[in-house]
Formats: C-alpha cells, structure tokens, sequence
C-alpha cells in the first residue's frame, strides 16, 4: 500500500507544478487553490509512504513521478519540446524509478 500512496503522491505533485503555470502570482485563486491542495496531499502521501519505504528512494521515487508526468504533460498539452534525446532521457527516469521499486 506505501507504494501505491507514493504513486498517487506523484501524481498530485504533477497537479500541483501544472498548476504553477497558471497561478499568476497567485492572484489567480482557482489555480492557487488547486495548486495548495495538491501541494497538501501531495506531501501527505510522501509522508505517509515514507514511513515504510526509505526516505531517499521515496524522495526519489516521488520526484521521478512529478517529474516524467510534468514533461508529459508539458508535451501533451502545451506543446513543448519532444525530441528523441528528452523522450530517451525521460525513458532513463522511468527505468530508474523501476529499478528502484525492484530493490527495495
């Protein structure tokens, strides 16, 4: 169950930095909310994995999933960059979070 928690914490990281690039400063207060609440669950859910999974590779772990789920989304749906080298690299996250989970 921590890695499901750590997961869906993940998820809720990328809701929260998508959120980011609509806040305006947070003057924007739909977005700055959504932003705050994923913000909130989102580091509940790493604390609450972390009680059982390793601090570093939850951290890890966690980050790894904002961060290929932000690129993705940045590619997805504001059209940024998605040459071969940042796919592969992206690839390399995934990879990495996999290996992660299989020794822990």
């Amino acid at each position: 169950m921590p890695w499901l928690w750590l997961v869906i914490g993940g998820v809720f990281e990328v809701g929260f930095t998508t959120s980011l690039r609509f806040v305006d400063g947070f003057r924007n207060l739909p977005w700055t909310l959504a932003f705050l609440v994923s913000v909130a669950i989102s580091m509940a859910l790493l604390e609450f994995a972390s009680r059982t999974i390793p601090m570093g590779t939850a951290y890890a772990v966690w980050g790894g999933i904002g961060a290929v789920g932000t690129v993705i989304v940045g590619i997805l749906w504001f059209h940024e960059p998605s040459s071969t080298v940042r796919l592969l690299l992206i690839l390399a996250i995934v990879a990495a979070i996999a290996a992660l989970r299989a020794t822990a």
